[in-house]
């Protein structure tokens, strides 16, 4: 169940502030009325309107899984006003929350296929919606395989999740950083550099991308040269979101609007509808 008044935020309480890296936390969040808590959904790939009253209104992708309620989280980088306000609210402070916004991963879709999984950065976010969803119904999918990667070490984001990724024996997690210090004992590279020890198969599988624009660039082409169709690759787009319902044009491209047509594209759909601009 969505919010009835898609203009109207509701109120909000944040239950929980964790601090993933230096400029980096996830905000637990339940709505202030339990009933309306209780009926409130949401599908990995949805993104939220986030208010700070007084300073202003952000979009953030959900990181949270919807197989898990109670709750809904949401993963911000204090980049700017509304995010280093943000920043400053505790556990019991109220915020106000506008969505679910825009599509989601067609998470049904993916049943039965194999998974590749990449993420850089923060874009992990996002991803991590549908990855614990996946792990819920870890029985539905085939094999997944998932690839993160950060600038240093000190830009990995959930640190705590990430070793209880590497012991699991039904997937294959691999990290990485751009440039490693003297604690680090993983690999250094690029996202790419991992694809080989990934051993991809495209046959059967959907790719699943996130993170920099530079980056999706990058393994977007990798991930052709490996083999895979636009179509079987999935990915988000990063516009300038304001009213996250079509009608302020600030993330339009061309005739499609970020907010309600994505954020969530297939690398098929980018290729059609950039040519159109």
């Amino acid at each position: 169940m969505a919010m009835n008044n898609i203009y109207l935020p509701e109120i909000t309480e944040i239950t929980k502030v964790t601090e993933e890296t230096y400029d980096t936390k996830t905000f637990t969040c339940r709505l202030a009325d339990p009933a309306k808590q209780a009926a409130f959904d949401y599908r990995p790939g949805n993104f939220f309107e986030v208010s700070v009253f007084g300073v202003g209104e952000a979009p953030f992708g959900v990181s949270s899984t919807p197989t898990r309620k109670g709750s809904f989280e949401v993963t911000v980088r204090a980049v700017g006003s509304v995010t280093r306000a943000l920043h400053a609210r505790k556990p019991g402070d109220r915020v106000g929350v506008r969505g679910p916004l825009g599509n989601s991963f067609p998470v049904e879709e993916l049943k039965g296929r194999d998974l590749v999984i990449i993420a850089g950065g923060i874009g992990l976010c996002p991803l991590r919606s549908l990855i614990l969803n996946v792990f819920d119904q870890r029985q539905d999918f085939g094999k997944v395989t998932i690839l993160y990667g950060a600038r240093t070490p000190s830009d990995l984001v959930y640190r705590s999740e990430l070793a209880e990724w590497e012991k699991r024996d039904d997937i294959k997690f691999l990290v990485t950083v751009d440039q490693g210090d003297a604690d680090w004992k993983g690999r250094v590279g690029m996202v790419p550099t991992l694809f080989g020890e990934a051993e991809l198969r495209p046959d059967g599988a959907v790719a699943l991308v996130c993170g920099p624009p530079v980056m999706i660039r990058f393994v977007i082409l990798d991930l052709e040269r490996t083999g895979f169709a636009p179509g079987s690759i999935i990915t988000t787009l990063e516009r300038h979101m304001k009213c996250g319902v079509g009608k302020c044009h600030h993330c339009a491209i061309g005739h499609r609007y970020v907010c309600q047509d994505g954020p969530v594209f297939t690398y098929q759909q980018i290729q059609k509808f950039v040519e159109q601009v």
